[in-house]
């Protein structure tokens, strides 16, 4: 299953917790989260807050470490995404009166794609309205009277659980963040297993196709020697009858020219 893409609107000094641990687990998994706010564009600076009960009557507050944003908030289309992601802390009590920030909201709604919520971050959808109108929601608990007013039910979910209705994930704050990151997955339709021996098993690689031989060279015919030249005949030796008649010739008259002539002619002179 191909990752999903997550919209997180955010505000300065929102919930720092709420923000890192969501945003590092979505991605642990393969999902993309693009941090947004209103009028910050990719690469500014968002201030954070770090809330915690330490026995007062109410949270204490702290600076938290600052957030590189990583998409500019007028680039962000809704259209493109496949959840919205609503964090806590104090960014959400100034960013749901942005017109705009509604106008994001106002579209998951309406499409019917996943919401999730965590903490003060009900503010924000409770700002549109039908949102959670008839929904069962978890919020901090300083947000029971304005869920309640928005026509919502208000689940109280320990400090570590978490709650879904539908498509819509919510938490009461960040010691829930475990709980919530799991039904958020759960929504989005991303599942973990695990291996009896506590490591995964690699997917078998795909074997490499057999390579096709190549077909042999068909070996050039030998070369035909040429025929020896036929040997002429040996001359046929003359015949008897031949040699007889060659023996029977007489023997030439010798001419006066001839050495004997003038020889005894030599003789007779003297």
């Amino acid at each position: 299953m191909p990752g999903k893409k997550i919209l997180m609107l955010v505000g300065d000094f929102t919930e720092e917790y709420e923000i890192f641990v969501f945003q590092q687990a979505m991605e642990a998994v393969g999902h993309t989260v693009h941090i947004v706010c209103p009028d910050k564009k990719t690469g500014d600076i968002l201030k954070t807050s770090l809330h915690d009960f330490e026995g007062d009557q109410t949270y204490t507050e702290k600076l938290g470490h600052n957030v590189i944003l990583n998409k500019t908030f007028a680039k962000a289309d809704p259209a493109d995404y496949d959840a919205v992601y609503c964090a806590g802390g104090r960014g959400p009590e100034y960013i749901r009166i942005d017109k705009r920030v509604q106008a994001i909201v106002r579209h998951f709604h309406e499409a019917d794609k996943p919401i999730f919520t965590i903490c003060h971050g009900v503010q924000i959808l409770i700002a549109v309205d039908g949102v959670v109108t008839g929904k069962e929601v978890a919020a901090l608990q300083y947000c029971e009277p304005e869920v309640r007013l928005a026509g919502g039910i208000y689940i109280d979910v320990p400090p570590n659980g978490s709650h879904i209705h539908g498509k819509l994930v919510s938490a009461k704050g960040w010691p829930g963040l475990a709980a919530f990151i799991r039904d958020c997955l759960t929504v989005l339709g991303t599942g973990i297993t695990h291996s009896d021996d506590g490591v995964a098993a690699k997917p078998a690689k795909a074997e490499k196709p057999a390579k096709v031989e190549k077909p042999a060279k068909v070996e050039k015919p030998a070369k035909v020697d040429k025929p020896a030249k036929a040997e002429k005949p040996p001359k046929a030796p003359k015949t008897a009858a031949k040699a007889a008649a060659s023996d029977s010739k007489p023997a030439p008259e010798p001419t006066p020219s001839s050495p004997r002539i003038r020889r005894t002619r030599k003789l007779e002179s003297a």
